[in-house]
């Protein structure tokens, strides 16, 4: 097993990018914790994803649950706490905020049950976005994040742009990407970076529950330069080498990692 004291805490673990970087991070030389939300059908895949880390010497914790639900993350910030107590001198190195789970509906609709309702705005909003605070918020007070840690969010082009029935992630990713900004501003003295990464389309289990979905796959192979879409394993390996320890004056940023798709009309 390795004795590596830097841990990456992945939001959104088990499936699309959330999996891709662990194990890349996992590879990179870093522990793993990650916090999913899994029914029983798809924990097969999470158990594959933790032999893997364990597979490679490396430790992984992790908890099934939502992790937008606070009494979660302070049960989720105890467990690390007690980790870090058996192995003084740890640190969660890198968070990654991925969580894709909000309501896909217009914001107008002739039926009003057809519209998105109040609560289903502000869960949108509140996992996607604001929950990324939360955590930081925790994991900063605890002195789990200092010097060298890296913040990354998912993100992506509906943050500026329209796609009927996006509306309501469209708003989350808008905001994440504000949370980003101000956390690189007040986080800038104790030396911990924040950047958003805006992925290209990328086929992922989230991306597929998205109405036009295929239609999205297909125009985005067909304008990209390098003729495909982004893989989850294109960003996992962005990310591990921006948290290689040489990008501290990074920070605050919307970074594309598409392979020049946002470029070409």
């Amino acid at each position: 097993m390795s004795e590596t004291k830097e841990w990456a805490l992945i939001l959104g673990a088990s499936s699309g990018f959330g999996e891709a970087v662990s194990l890349e991070l996992a590879r990179s030389g870093m522990n793993i914790f990650g916090v999913h939300l899994d029914r029983k059908n798809t924990l097969p895949n999470v158990d594959r994803i933790v032999g893997e880390i364990k597979g490679m010497g490396r430790q992984a914790l992790f908890f099934n649950g939502n992790a937008a639900d606070e009494a979660k993350m302070d049960e989720i910030v105890a467990t690390i706490e007690k980790t870090f107590q058996e192995q003084p001198g740890s640190q969660v190195k890198v968070l990654l905020h991925s969580l894709a789970f909000g309501t896909l509906k217009p914001l107008i609709a002739d039926n009003p049950n057809d519209a998105i309702t109040k609560a289903q705005m502000d869960m949108t909003v509140d996992v996607m976005a604001h929950s990324l605070v939360y955590w930081v918020q925790r994991l900063v007070r605890k002195k789990f994040m200092g010097a060298g840690s890296r913040i990354y969010a998912m993100t992506s082009a509906g943050s500026s742009r329209v796609w009927k029935t996006y509306g309501a992630v469209s708003s989350a990713k808008a905001a994440l990407e504000s949370h980003i900004r101000q956390l690189a501003l007040e986080l800038a003295p104790l030396q911990i970076t924040a950047n958003a990464i805006m992925a290209g389309v990328t086929d992922t289990p989230a991306l597929r529950k998205i109405p036009g979905n295929d239609y999205m796959i297909a125009a985005a192979s067909r304008k990209n330069p390098s003729g495909r879409c982004t893989t989850p394993q294109d960003v996992a390996k962005a990310i591990a080498v921006f948290s290689n320890g040489k990008t501290a004056w990074m920070t605050g940023n919307t970074i594309r990692v598409d392979g020049g798709e946002n470029i070409v009309e």
